[in-house]
């Protein structure tokens, strides 16, 4: 959130005399007393980490955060780092659902900027610009501006990019503010994360554009994050929707021994193609869920379907498992078309037979096939959106090889841009890519900066 009104001191038109009150003890460094009962989550995150320095500390900062209403809690971040490295603002800006902006949140702005309420959205956009490169090279950038020097901070959790944090200092920062503030970035991700869960402020905060119902719903579909990097794997996935929503998800979810990816694409358009695909993926995620393995998890998310589905409607899709201490992968091809394989510089589609469709044929036994991983490998699988009339002039291949040492998340971007730029933005049915880069190895940890992997 913007929050030039608090190193200004307008408390007024702010959020209030408790915020303030918080700016202030930031201000005087002073701790809480050992007396002072803390909400149980600010104590326990407490329990496991220092102090971010000695100006800010993060037991003050998460009960300042608990204390916040929900709406703002970033605020609450954002003023004990203003006050903290004696910053002339601090804004909070999330990346919006366009993929190609950021949004700046806050309370004051130009009558041109969206608001509701007391909030304002001002879009900032991503191409030419310091808030691209500090989320394109997950580094805190740093820039003369006209108030000083301005710190750009990626606010990342596990490469998920859920924006950047924004700060002016009147003279260039020593290394310690920096890490600083890279630190603050990354404990803000989290505090977002946690936050979203009881506001709408997020949400309305990212849509450039309003969604229709079948959007909405579409939308719901997703899992809470598009990037997720671990040791043995990095994925990313983004989904364009067409301007007559299609019915793509793409899913995944990580248990201890087995990474699961789900891609599919209800036929048709706008809330019946949202419904069919909300039916196929409730099934797929309740079937996972309740601990089936792969062939059991396709048939009874055909069974759901075939019960719902009328004559003639359908979802394609893919269903893989990655067995992470075997390193060995199997996929459900159910009418899909095939995955893409980059492999020692050269893409080559992934041979699969093509099972039925779900929702097809009733009590069809979906066979399991293996998906050969090595070392290195990056797997695009895409919907057949991606491969439309008006997006022939598209060489996916050639993108993918060009693209070949982009992170997982800038390479779906690439690929969306690409379709939008040769249609125009103008897309006959939605378009969803997921990329996979397996690293391969034993099952580790990662080796982690900021919320991004370290290079």
């Amino acid at each position: 959130m913007h929050l030039d009104w608090v190193v200004r001191g307008d408390v007024a038109e702010g959020l209030g005399n408790g915020l303030q009150s918080r700016v202030q003890r930031f201000k005087s460094a002073r701790r809480l007393p050992r007396s002072q009962p803390l909400p149980q989550r600010a104590s326990t995150l407490a329990a496991m980490a220092p102090p971010l320095t000695a100006r800010l500390n993060l037991r003050d900062l998460l009960a300042a955060v608990e204390d916040a209403p929900p709406v703002a809690a970033a605020d609450a971040v954002a003023a004990g780092l203003a006050a903290a490295v004696n910053a002339s603002g601090v804004a909070f800006l999330i990346a919006d659902f366009s993929g190609q902006a950021l949004i700046r949140l806050g309370h004051v702005g130009a009558d041109s900027v969206r608001r509701q309420g007391q909030e304002t959205a001002e879009p900032v956009r991503l191409v030419g610009t310091p808030h691209g490169r500090t989320l394109e090279t997950q580094a805190v950038v740093m820039e003369e501006c006209a108030g000083g020097t301005c710190l750009y901070a990626p606010v990342t959790n596990r490469g998920e990019a859920i924006g950047v944090l924004e700060l002016t200092l009147p003279a260039p920062p020593s290394e310690q503010t920096r890490a600083d503030v890279a630190l603050a970035a990354h404990v803000l991700a989290y505090v977002v994360i946690a936050n979203r869960r009881f506001t709408d402020l997020f949400e309305w905060g990212q849509r450039s554009l309003p969604l229709s119902l079948a959007a909405e719903i579409q939308h719901r579909l997703l899992p809470g994050a598009y990037t997720c990097e671990a040791g043995q794997f990095t994925l990313a996935a983004w989904l364009e929707p067409a301007g007559d929503v299609g019915g793509d998800t793409f899913d995944f979810s990580i248990d201890r021994e087995t990474l699961h990816l789900s891609l599919t694409d209800a036929m048709g358009h706008t809330v019946d193609s949202a419904v069919l695909a909300t039916v196929l993926v409730g099934a797929l995620r309740n079937a996972r869920r309740a601990g089936v393995g792969l062939a059991e998890q396709a048939f009874r998310a055909n069974r759901d379907l075939e019960k719902y589905a009328q004559s003639g409607e359908f979802v394609t899709g893919q269903v893989a498992r990655i067995d992470l201490r075997a390193e060995t992968a199997t996929i459900v091809n159910a009418g899909h078309p095939p995955p893409l394989r980059l492999r020692d510089g050269r893409v080559q589609p992934v041979p699969l037979e093509a099972a039925p469709p779900f929702g097809v044929l009733p009590g069809c036994d979906y066979r399991i096939q293996p998906l050969p991983l090595a070392a290195g490998d990056r797997l695009i699988f895409f919907t057949d959106g991606m491969l439309e009339r008006n997006t022939l002039d598209i060489d996916i291949g050639i993108l993918i090889e060009e693209g070949a040492e982009m992170h997982p998340r800038e390479a779906v971007q690439q690929l969306i841009r690409a379709l939008l730029e040769v249609t125009g933005g103008d897309l006959k049915d939605d378009a969803t890519v997921l990329c996979l880069d397996w690293h391969g190895g034993p099952p580790r940890q990662r080796t982690s900066d900021g919320g991004a992997n370290s290079p």
